[in-house]
């Protein structure tokens, strides 16, 4: 980007990973359209994505046997309309990943097809074990040659920028090349992905902190079902080592869950055993080491290849194999430890069959959104298909009429960053009590960034109970007071208002790490004390969210949609 860049497109994304990506390429081509990422191009959750992409392509399968597993997986609350239209125009979507040259396994000449769990054919497109990292490298690939697309790396989306009666999205307040500024947009794309890092124990990336979710709520659209989080039941568990994910395209394979002594556990706890949906697995292993592990909170099973013939692992999961040996696990030797991890957010900002949420111009897709196809319970490889299928409805998006002059006032005359005379003079820059103690403030960000995740984990991780629920939410509300009251948060929580003209941060003493240490803190804050408040809310257990005091599905209060809106939480009942 230059230095001195337009601050208006048509079409704003914020978020790269497979959805922002593939979003961005949907969008029409005579758009001017901006692509908001906070490190470079291929650091998503997208990219981390093993399994692959389900689609009923098999001779064997059809679309309606994939709707009635992701139904069946998404344990009553999926959105049959938004389930049918992900299924039926699945097809369409991977003959446009092959177009691009995404390069999916084959036999022969067919696409190669394998087993996950919940799944009842084979109609998982796989690429090798790194199918994400072959997907979204692709897209990117292709995102830079497009010359309508502008993308702005290590920058950072602060908050939605909104008219006075916050019915319609204006754009974003956003940190750009070392500038905090307003970007105009006649539609916004939220397309962070999840919130994992709210969890100590996490198969998610650094960044993903739950951006959008946050920005969303703060901007007041509707979220719905925030309590529903997909444990992922085998993270590798070595000290020191991250939650690699170990697929359960693993298992499908033909890999057995066992306990020290080699039984195959899993069955005690459901009749399909390791195949069992995610959440009973995760739920199987957690019941499990809190029996017998002597400290079940870093206690691990043992998730065993060796049944698999060695050629099939070597040619499936070479990534698998590479980082277990790096770890000092030998996959075609011994048994990998593991235990389970948060993994995907079912819940999100609440969209439509066109990814339109309930706010005008304000659009969100991915694991940011909540289309209604994944339920109660994500069916794997259904994510990435979802981030597909829902960003493809963008090419439709229409932008507000006589755009941009629709919203000419609300818009800086100059469409550039001003000089540094103008900013010398501008009277958005911060007050020197803003950055004034700042080693105080960082520690103060730092405490309650390292506490926060043990907290949300303990309260509301695989197993969860009011009393629990309700000492967690009090103290997620006292940091968030807290943090609402250092003079950093008083100058950047009141800025949009002011941002007539951009802001140094150099010349107002301050560094984008700052700010994205800063930001990504009170979105993880609005994100557990949304999540924690859901999962109270919620009295029943159901799919992904299970209450050990109220351990039944109650379908005749609970068959419903939890939804927030600011303060308020209510339920939908579903759309039979």
């Amino acid at each position: 980007m230059s230095s001195s860049f337009s601050r208006q497109f048509d079409v704003l994304v914020v978020g790269a990973g497979a959805a922002g990506l593939y979003t961005s390429l949907c969008l029409p081509t005579h758009f001017r359209v901006g692509l908001i990422t906070k490190d470079e191009l291929l650091t998503s959750a997208s990219e981390w994505a093993q399994g692959g992409i389900a689609a009923p392509m098999a001779a064997d399968d059809s679309p309606e046997l994939h709707i009635e597993d992701t139904l069946r997986a998404g344990a009553g609350l999926c959105d049959r309309q938004a389930v049918t239209l992900m299924v039926q125009q699945a097809p369409d979507c991977i003959r446009d990943l092959l177009a691009m040259g995404v390069l999916f396994d084959r036999h022969g000449a067919d696409l190669a097809m394998t087993l996950e769990a919940a799944h009842s054919r084979r109609r998982v497109l796989h690429a090798a074990d790194t199918t994400g990292r072959a997907v979204v490298s692709i897209l990117a690939e292709q995102v830079l040659q497009r010359p309508n697309i502008h993308v702005m790396s290590q920058s950072f989306a602060l908050d939605l920028w909104l008219t006075e009666t916050g019915d319609r999205c204006l754009g974003v307040v956003a940190m750009v090349e070392g500038q905090l500024c307003r970007l105009a947009a006649g539609a916004v794309v939220l397309a962070t992905g999840g919130g994992g890092q709210v969890f100590a124990q996490t198969t998610n990336p650094a960044l993903s902190t739950g951006d959008g979710v946050a920005m969303a709520w703060r901007g007041g659209a509707v979220l719905r079902d925030l309590e529903f989080v997909q444990f992922h039941p085998t993270a590798l568990t070595k000290p020191g080592a991250p939650r690699f994910l170990v697929s359960e395209a693993v298992r499908g394979e033909g890999a057995h869950l066992v306990d020290n002594e080699g039984r195959r556990f899993a069955f005690d706890y459901h009749p399909e055993g390791e195949l069992a949906p995610r959440d009973v697995v995760s739920r199987a292993i957690f019941s499990y080491l809190q029996s017998h592990h002597p400290d079940p909170a870093h206690g691990h099973v043992w998730l065993d290849l060796r049944p698999i013939p060695p050629e099939t692992i070597q040619r499936r999961f070479p990534n698998i194999v590479q980082v277990c040996r790096q770890w000092g696990v030998d996959v075609f030797q011994a048994p990998v430890p593991v235990a389970p991890a948060a993994h995907y957010w079912m819940g999100g900002v609440m969209t439509d069959l066109h990814s339109q949420t309930s706010i005008a111009g304000l659009y969100a897709v991915g694991e940011t959104s909540s289309t209604g196809v994944h339920g109660a319970n994500r069916l794997a490889s259904n994510s990435l298909l979802e981030c597909l299928v829902f960003g493809a409805q963008l090419r439709h998006v229409a932008l507000p009429e006589n755009w941009p002059a629709a919203i000419a006032p609300n818009i800086p005359n100059d469409p550039s960053i001003p000089n540094t005379q103008e900013l010398e003079s501008s009277p958005s820059l911060p007050p020197s009590s803003a950055i004034a103690n700042w080693e105080s403030q960082k520690l103060a960000i730092q405490t309650i960034r390292q506490n926060l995740p043990p907290l949300v984990w303990q309260a509301a991780g695989i197993c969860r109970e009011q009393q629990s629920l309700e000492r967690a939410i009090a103290q997620i509300q006292e940091w968030r007071l807290q943090f609402s009251d250092l003079p950093l948060s008083q100058f950047l929580s009141h800025c949009p208002a002011h941002l007539d003209a951009p802001v140094s941060l150099a010349k107002a003493g301050l560094a984008p790490t700052q700010i994205r240490d800063w930001g990504e803190t009170r979105n993880l804050l609005d994100v557990a004390y949304l999540l924690v408040k859901s999962a109270a809310f919620r009295t029943e257990s159901r799919g992904g969210h299970y209450r050990s005091d109220y351990p039944h599905t109650e379908n005749t209060n609970w068959q419903a949609h939890t939804l927030i809106r600011s303060e308020r939480w209510w339920k939908m009942p579903i759309k039979l």
